[in-house]
């Protein structure tokens, strides 16, 4: 090891504690009125902080579901622009609602998004619909730019079908003086002409706009592209559907986990342990600041708080991966000083392979994906990434100035005697057989409950249900309505998949249930009538779409097969064995299957948290098989090909044995402090979470290795016979 001078440590362990410091001042105070970088700046989605709710309603009677189905997609992909986290659902048969998180002037959103109506390209304003050349539908997207000259317009971008309609009407009017006419609501907003025909997906619109007009006639055109032309209702701010109790409370769960996982791992590393509990904490504050620094583009919500955890327990992962290998090399007799260097060496390529393979991830998921998938996407890959430079930079620079301040004794970094291999592959078909008993029990659960109703038990976020609108007697905080109200109103309908939420500056609460029936309905309003004298004549309820639309649970389920298939070339490619990469996805579908088995079995409610729960689970999973086939690879060069298989990998599995449980514990703990201290949401996420989490440490200890086994002994054996 390149050793540090005395001097060199003091230096470096100076800086490392001044820039430890202004991440901490940052974090905590920010700087400037608005406190740029704190805590406290960081933008919450709607769970978290609450926001702004329209309601819009169709101008025609009996619009077709299929055009109210468009419109709540193309309306979702406009409000994306304020958060991926905005939610947009049906509401009736003829009512579309939007909540915006982290908006608190619902009159400003109202001015920026305009009122959703009908817009046509058309070559003759007394007779529009006849000589209608393209509608909004034509339109991808709209936006305000500037020319050679800094003046504005408006740049157009078409559908491909869209590009085709355009080309032939400009064809027909190029050079003429005739022009285009843009109307919007039976109103002409633009009739600019044009001097050639334009056959690109792409134009613009010039003249004499300020920004404000340029940006008025954007806005216009974007939001015209709409089957079904809709009115304001109604628009309100709402407060946090979780409460600011989720935020306290899930804070000091994250203080406490974190305060645990420093401890775990000075007690199990000693020195090295306390370095990557300065490193945790560090890469926790810079956490903070970039998501406060960024807090327009990215919103914190549930998925992304599931993105962090997961973020820590690979940093974690990082750390332990390092110091087992320390262990090791110290254990057959190398001095500290090269057992560092070692450790990091031999442990790169693992390190390295697990969080590029779940940043791949991370990354398709955010191209692909919508909603929460973006929000959870967003925040693992920052946490990869900062959790690779604080394993590998910080961490390494606190051990070497350590080292050279006089603690070179091996006693402050432990040792790790070789062990002797364990037969896990004996006892394979056991665990395998283990892993089929519990994936086929949640299929017959799947069965049984699809038969009455559904095969999982869906939440309001899939399946819609009744938003019911009641005026209490007084104002009440989520926390009241959570302790008083939300359990009689789930024991009166027999349900607790109930979300209240309160109008901001009023007396008005949001109640939103699975759809009810007759009974139920009367229950409920007996319960609010009598326990909380509500006016039950006041009481007004509409049936609503599930927030997460069919749309965007599909693009989900793409996002994640996609990344699948991207981190299985990424195996394959770095591995060279394609079996290498067929056994991580094997484990990795093993994995998602039990967790929904434990999802029919004992009914957990999926919801917005399912999605998260998934995709945790995802990374973790993968990052954990990863780890044991990187030791297998490198027992294979140093035994070379005549070694016996078998042994090579129980040998493996054993060698990672430590850094398996021990990144399993310290993630769990993490976890565990949510459960506890979480509100019932967080709760409802944080235990399916929890057996996740164990179940991927058992696969791949118990199941990823068998696999790759089967896979190199039967494939290869039939290979060779072909020879």
């Amino acid at each position: 090891m390149k050793i540090y001078s005395k001097k060199r440590g003091v230096i470096s362990l100076i800086l490392f504690l001044a820039v430890f410091a202004l991440i901490a001042f940052m974090a905590v105070r920010g700087f400037g009125w608005d406190r740029v970088g704190s805590l406290s700046s960081i933008g919450l989605g709607l769970d978290l902080r609450g926001g702004v709710s329209i309601t819009y309603e169709a101008t025609r009677e009996n619009p077709s579901p299929q055009d109210m189905a468009d419109t709540i997609q193309k309306i979702q992909l406009r409000v994306a622009d304020y958060s991926n986290e905005a939610q947009v659902y049906q509401e009736g048969a003829n009512r579309v609602t939007i909540d915006i998180p982290g908006q608190t002037d619902a009159n400003q959103v109202l001015a920026e998004l305009g009122r959703p109506g009908t817009l046509i390209f058309c070559t003759d304003s007394a007779d529009p619909e006849g000589s209608k050349a393209l509608d909004g539908n034509d339109i991808s997207d709209a936006q305000v730019g500037t020319d050679n000259d800094n003046n504005y317009i408006v740049l157009l971008t078409f559908t491909e079908e869209g590009q085709t309609k355009f080309a032939k009407v400009t064809g027909e009017i190029a050079g003429t003086e005739k022009p285009l006419y843009i109307i919007y609501d039976g109103n002409v907003i633009s009739n600019p002409t044009c001097k050639e025909q334009i056959t690109s997906p792409n134009c613009q619109i010039e003249g004499s706009f300020t920004f404000e007009q340029a940006s008025s006639l954007a806005s216009f055109i974007r939001i015209g592209a709409l089957p079904v032309e809709l009115t304001e209702l109604r628009s309100q701010v709402v407060g946090a559907t979780l409460g600011t109790n989720a935020i306290s409370t899930s804070l000091i769960a994250a203080l406490i986990g974190l305060a645990i996982v420093c401890v775990l791992m000075i007690v199990l590393f000693r020195m090295p342990g306390f370095c990557a509990s300065l490193s945790l904490v560090f890469y926790t504050g810079l956490m903070v600041v970039i998501l406060a620094i960024f807090n327009k583009e990215i919103t914190l919500t549930l998925p992304g708080i599931a993105g962090i955890i997961l973020g820590i327990g690979m940093a974690v992962d990082a750390n332990v991966i390092i110091f087992s290998r320390i262990k090791e090399e110290i254990g057959l007799g190398n001095s500290v000083a090269n057992a560092i260097d070692a450790g990091f060496s031999k442990a790169l390529s693992a390190v390295i392979d697990g969080n590029v393979t779940t940043l791949i991830a991370a990354v398709v998921l955010f191209i692909f994906g919508s909603g929460p998938v973006k929000g959870f996407a967003v925040t693992l890959a920052i946490g990869i990434v900062l959790s690779m430079f604080t394993a590998l930079v910080v961490t390494k620079l606190l051990l070497k100035s350590f080292y050279a301040l006089g603690l070179k004794d091996k006693k402050w970094y432990g040792e790790k005697k070789p062990a002797k291999a364990k037969n896990f592959l004996g006892k394979k078909h056991i665990f395998l057989s283990i892993s089929g008993l519990v994936i086929v029990a949640g299929i017959v659960f799947m069965v049984i409950h699809g038969s009455s109703t559904y095969p999982l038990n869906y939440s309001l976020d899939f399946v819609g249900g009744t938003s019911t609108d009641v005026f209490f007697n007084e104002s009440r905080t989520v926390a009241e309505l959570e302790a008083d109200v939300k359990p009689q109103i789930a024991e009166a309908i027999g349900s607790t998949d109930v979300v209240l939420t309160p109008v901001k500056d009023s007396n008005e609460v949001l109640i939103k249930t699975k759809e009810l029936t007759q009974e139920q309905r009367e229950a409920m309003y007996k319960v609010l009538e009598e326990q909380f004298s509500v006016d039950a004549s006041k009481i007004t309820y509409e049936n609503i779409t599930g927030t997460i639309s069919a749309e965007m649970a599909r693009s989900a389920i793409i996002s994640v097969i996609l990344a699948t298939i991207a981190m299985l070339l990424y195996i394959w490619l770095r591995f060279r064995d394609i079996r290498f990469a067929s056994s991580s996805v094997l484990a990795l579908l093993h994995d998602v299957l039990v967790v929904i088995a434990g999802y029919a079995i004992f009914r957990w409610t999926v919801g917005n948290t399912f999605i998260a729960c998934m995709l945790t689970l995802v990374g973790y999973s993968i990052n954990a098989t990863i780890v044991i086939f990187d030791r297998i690879r490198e027992n294979l060069k140093e035994l070379g090909s005549k070694a016996d298989v078998k042994e090579i990998v129980n040998l493996s599995i054993t060698q990672t044995l430590g850094r398996s449980i021990y990144t399993s514990l310290t993630t769990l703990v993490m976890v565990v402090a949510l459960y506890i201290l979480g509100v019932t949401s967080i709760r409802e996420f944080a235990l399916p979470l929890m057996v996740g989490i164990v179940v991927g440490g058992y696969s791949s200890v118990c199941l990823a290795g068998a696999i790759w086994y089967l896979f190199k002994t039967k494939i290869g054996k039939k290979k060779i016979a072909k020879k």
